[in-house]
Parts: C-alpha cells; sequence; structure tokens
C-alpha cells in the first residue's frame, strides 16, 4: 500500500495567542520570521499558534504562505479549506482529484508524481509541508521533520500515523481543525465538517437497526493478506457503514494475516482497496482462486465491496466513503 509506501510582536498579538494540544516534541521560528509576522497585519491575527504534532511542537507566528501537501489525503484536506492560494507545490496523488477540487488543484504545481526528493522539495522554496503518512517524512530520504526544520520548513503529519487512542470521526474533525487552526482559517473547517457530519447522519439514519455484516478488507498480497486492523479510520469507517471489520482486534491501521485465518473468521462480505498496478479485477480473480477461501461465505456468494484506498485514510473523502460502503453491503436500505 502507498506510504510502505522575534519577540517584538504587537502585545495585541501575543494576547491572542492560541495552544492546539497535540502528540508532543518542540521546534522553533527564527528571529526573521516573527519579524515577518508582525509587518503581515491582519493576516497574523490570532497568531501566534502552537501545535503540537506527532512528537513536533511548531509556533506559528503566521499562516504559512508557501505550503507543499504530499499525499492526496493531505492536498484533498488544504483544497476542502479554500487553501489553493497558499500553497506552490504538491505531490503523490493514488487516484483523481475530487471532481470539486479540480480547478484550484489545475493551479498548484506537481513538483513530483510520486515523493519529492530533499533537493526538489527545497527548490519549490516552501515554508510548510503537510504529509499524509509517516513515510512523507522518511529520514532514510533525507526528508525527516528535523531537516525541514533546519531548512526552515514547518512541518504537520496526519494524526491517522500517531493515534492516542482509537481513530474516530472525531479524529477526522481534529486533523480538519488542526490544519485549519495552523492556516488561521478555522471557520471554513467547521463548515466543511458540516457538511460532512450532514453525510454521515443520513447513513446512520438509514442503518437504523440494520444487522452489521462481517467484513474482511483485503488491500493486497498473495502469501499472506494485508488488511485492516483496528487502528485505523477504515476500522470505524466498516462500522459506521454497518459492517464488523473482523481484524479489529489486529492494533495498528494495516497488518498481514494469514488466509487460513481469514477463512476461520469467515466474511461475509470482502471489501477490496482498489489502486496501484493490480486491478481490483486481479484482486477478485485471485481470492475466488485462492483455495484457502473457497468454503468462505463471500467467496461462495461472491459478495465483494470496493473502496478506493484515497477514501480509506483520515480526510474529507470519508464520510462519502461510509456511504459508499453502506450503499454496497446494505443496498436494500437506500432504494
Amino acid at each position: 500500500m502507498m506510504g510502505k509506501r522575534p519577540m517584538s510582536l504587537l502585545p495585541a498579538i501575543a494576547a491572542a495567542a492560541l495552544l492546539i494540544s497535540g502528540c508532543g516534541g518542540s521546534a522553533t521560528q527564527d528571529d526573521a520570521t516573527q519579524d515577518d509576522a508582525a509587518q503581515a497585519g491582519s493576516a497574523a491575527d490570532g497568531f501566534p499558534v502552537t501545535v503540537a504534532n506527532c512528537g513536533v511542537k511548531t509556533t506559528y507566528q503566521r499562516p504559512p504562505q508557501r505550503a507543499v501537501s504530499l499525499n492526496q489525503h493531505a492536498t484533498e484536506v488544504m483544497l476542502a479549506l479554500d487553501l489553493e492560494k497558499s500553497m506552490v507545490g504538491t505531490a503523490y496523488l493514488d487516484d483523481k482529484i475530487l471532481p470539486e477540487y479540480q480547478g484550484a488543484y489545475d493551479g498548484i504545481k506537481v513538483i513530483s508524481e510520486e515523493y519529492p526528493s530533499f533537493e526538489t522539495l527545497l527548490a519549490a522554496e516552501p515554508d510548510f509541508a503537510y504529509g499524509g503518512f509517516a513515510s512523507t517524512f522518511d529520514e532514510k530520504e533525507g526528508r525527516s521533520r528535523e531537516a525541514l526544520s533546519k531548512s526552515g520548513i514547518d512541518s504537520y503529519l496526519n494524526i491517522e500515523e500517531c493515534p492516542s487512542g482509537p481513530v474516530t470521526m472525531a479524529t477526522m474533525d481534529q486533523e480538519i481543525r488542526n490544519v485549519a487552526k495552523i492556516f488561521g482559517v478555522r471557520e471554513r473547517a467547521e463548515a466543511e465538517l458540516k457538511q460532512l457530519h450532514a453525510t454521515l447522519d443520513t447513513v446512520e439514519d438509514k442503518l437504523a437497526g440494520v444487522t452489521p455484516l462481517k467484513l474482511f478488507v483485503y488491500d493486497s498480497g498473495d502469501k499472506t493478506a494485508f488488511t485492516a486492523g483496528g487502528a485505523g479510520i477504515g476500522n470505524e469507517m466498516i462500522k459506521q457503514a454497518g459492517g464488523v471489520n473482523l481484524f479489529a482486534d489486529l492494533d495498528k491501521a494495516f497488518g498481514d494475516v494469514a488466509f487460513e485465518q481469514v477463512a476461520e473468521r469467515a466474511p461475509e462480505v470482502i471489501v477490496i482497496y482498489d489502486y496501484g498496478d493490480q486491478s481490483v479485477e486481479d484482486k477478485k480473480k485471485f481470492l475466488l482462486s485462492n483455495p484457502a477461501l473457497k468454503d468462505v461465505p463471500a467467496i461462495k456468494n461472491k459478495r465483494f465491496a470496493v473502496l478506493p484506498l484515497s477514501s480509506t485514510v483520515l480526510g474529507v473523502r470519508v464520510p462519502a466513503a461510509v456511504e459508499s460502503l453502506a450503499r454496497q453491503i446494505h443496498p436494500d436500505r437506500f432504494k
């Protein structure tokens, strides 16, 4: 799967300091950046803002002006918050950008089809990098958050990568609010979340009283099955779509299990995550011909559901993906 794929601020601004709690750590801003913030006028209202995120604490003296988004779900969170004018680059899509964001996306430079090298990233002259997966900030590739900080680039990592507890829709809310606070557009986050939760509320109403179906997620793998565990948003999506994730006891977002384990747990529906070079049809053929799965109800009845990978990670696609999955496994509730 992808991802293994200066102290001269005006007193009024200082008094408006806002603290966002997150995952811990430390980082600093240089004097020049703080002077810039003081000169930014109304653009710095409500700043400085301190964000603790996945082990790195950052104080923003003003909203980032030259942001780069790395990974699809990071890009789409920013576009959902109408932040394209603050973006100078983007990279690494798994799917087509959502239609409602296509116009804005087309105006942003794609700096790399996949992850950019550190040199390519620096060439965009960003002041902020937003990553979707831990692999975004791979130390071995020279893109560690520490290396970025030393180059004057603040960074933020999607909080599904460092959960402090179950990843739920509240985690989605926090992710969107965190990014909005960094950019000083908190009201946009609330407007977006209102729409996202309206979709979730509609699904909940449709599924009232439904009997949950037993689901197994097939991401990839031939010797073993790479599946969704209980520590990612995928597990919560399955619950809200009227299903039970048979590998919720796997204490990580994704992990490998034996096909014999899948057979023992007898899923009623197999959810295929669609991405990469292997097509959905090829994945179905593989599963249908796997001897270990021949007695599995989902295989006998050829009951499959499909979700694009980009919809199964923490971002603005999640509610629509819950609805899509619910429609596929409980079609009678959506007639």
